[in-house]
């Protein structure tokens, strides 16, 4: 957005928002500190609501550069790119800072099905997966249902594929699976292991993600196979037949290679120093666009910076968009920001971080001290107009979980994300899954809060 917005405008922007969300102290009437930003509040909304630039920009980042995977030339050519679109924005101090990033590269890879008939699987190798024998691994499969079931039926995994059939539940309780499996398999002596893809739906789609090895017990490899597939061949197994399946799978770990986090700022007119970031990862695995993980929420950061900027907006506080490196297999960019500005971090007053999707945002979650809690509700309150001002406690986000290790107090966007692990992680992670307007809410969600926390005279209590 290139032009400045009248708050006349704004208000009639407002007037016409859906309704509007209800504070947790009643009604919809703004806090003590809302009251005093009502009008930039609103101008930086109405900018959001009605630009295009920024999705298109998201667009362009897509469709340019496609998965940005650590240690590929798609994501240093991606950050190249950035980092010449942020100066011609305007913005000050736009550099990247070096990381060395681990390189797994994935190679050829195939999944068939030669018993009871031929079938070729979707699938995926998992990130940190070593290769299988050049001629590939044939064998039986065991189907399991959790580690218990593994467990307890150990004796029967020595030269199996073992399956792990679990049907999602939510990320965190599935995902053991995909990190843990394939050392839980090799205990028991299995030659690879497979797992039921992490997500509730698809469309013969596969999920990746990293996955682990321990020291001490054999590796082996580690892949997802498609919810469809995964459930027919726990019925055929169920029922008694016998299933082999061919897995081929030529993926590699390389040295480490050096990529960059991205900074840039609107530095602040009276306090310099003292810094709100907010910010995503710039990062993706190497299937889909990585439109919704998490280009999306990089660019409705850096579009929440640029806004003020188009808008003349100059907090007293400077505002640092972050865009990190390395988050999906190493978080090598979070903790790198850590260590590059860890004599900074006691002036470093907030950390937002997007990686949720941006999908229509509701609020924020928050961890830190209850007095900032309270303040930051207040704000919140200027964001009714567009449903998405509660503030809820605890939150954060991986790549600001460093600093705010450190005592930086931390915030993450809070969005409607019913359909997220539909495509987390899978080539459908594609921009057609995305919504202008939610989009630009979140953008405005992440300006407004972001702006208001930077220009208070109050500086937010730790």
């Amino acid at each position: 957005m290139k032009s400045l917005f009248l708050f006349i405008t704004s208000i009639a922007l407002i007037a016409c928002a859906p309704p509007q969300a209800k504070s947790s102290t009643g009604g919809n009437q703004l806090g003590p500190i809302a009251t005093q930003f009502k009008s930039n509040g609103n101008q930086l909304i109405h900018a959001a609501m009605t630009d295009t630039a920024g999705f298109e920009r998201l667009t362009e980042l897509c469709d340019t550069f496609g998965p940005r995977f650590s240690g590929s030339e798609n994501l240093e050519k991606s950050i190249d790119w950035i980092l010449e679109e942020m100066k011609s924005d305007g913005l000050d101090n736009v550099h990247g800072e070096d990381v060395m990033v681990p390189k797994w590269v994935r190679g050829n890879e195939s999944a068939q099905m030669v018993a009871p008939y031929q079938k070729k699987l979707a699938m995926l190798g998992l990130g940190g997966s070593i290769a299988t024998p050049a001629n590939g691994i044939t064998a039986d499969v065991m189907v399991v249902s959790s580690y218990d079931d593994l467990e307890a039926r150990a004796s029967e995994a020595k030269g199996k594929i073992v399956l792990f059939n679990v049907p999602f539940t939510n990320y965190g309780q599935t995902v053991q699976y995909r990190s843990g499996g394939a050392i839980a398999a090799a205990k028991a002596s299995a030659v690879a292991s497979l797992i039921r893809s992490v997500g509730p739906f698809s469309m013969n789609t596969p999920h990746t993600g990293n996955s682990r090895y321990e020291e001490g017990v054999k590796k082996i490899p580690h892949a997802a196979i498609t919810v469809e597939d995964a459930a027919m061949i726990a019925r055929m197994y169920e029922r008694g037949d016998k299933v082999t399946i061919q897995l081929n799978m030529e993926a590699r770990t390389e040295p480490d290679a050096l990529s960059r986090n991205v900074v840039a700022e609107i530095k602040g007119s009276e306090f310099p120093d003292e810094v709100i970031v907010l910010g995503g990862h710039i990062d993706s695995w190497d299937v889909g666009q990585g439109a919704m993980d998490d280009g999306g929420g990089c660019v409705a950061a850096w579009q929440a910076v640029k806004l003020m900027k188009d808008l003349g907006i100059r907090p007293k506080r400077t505002v640092r968009v972050v865009l990190w490196t390395n988050e999906e297999n190493g978080l090598r960019g979070g903790n790198a920001y850590r260590d590059a500005h860890m004599d900074e971090l006691k002036d470093h007053i907030l950390a937002m971080e997007s990686d949720a999707g941006v999908f229509k945002p509701q609020g924020f979650g928050f961890s830190g001290s209850d007095e900032a809690f309270k303040m930051l509700q207040d704000i919140g309150t200027l964001l009714y107009p567009i449903e998405s001002g509660i503030i809820t406690k605890g939150g954060g986000g991986a790549d600001i979980g460093p600093i705010m290790r450190e005592g930086v107090p931390g915030m993450g966007l809070r969005v409607e994300g019913s359909k997220y692990f539909w495509y987390h992680h899978t080539d459908a992670d594609t921009m057609d899954k995305l919504d202008r307007d939610e989009f630009n809410r979140c953008v405005a969600t992440l300006a407004v809060m972001a702006y208001v926390v930077a220009d208070m005279d109050e500086r937010l209590p730790r």
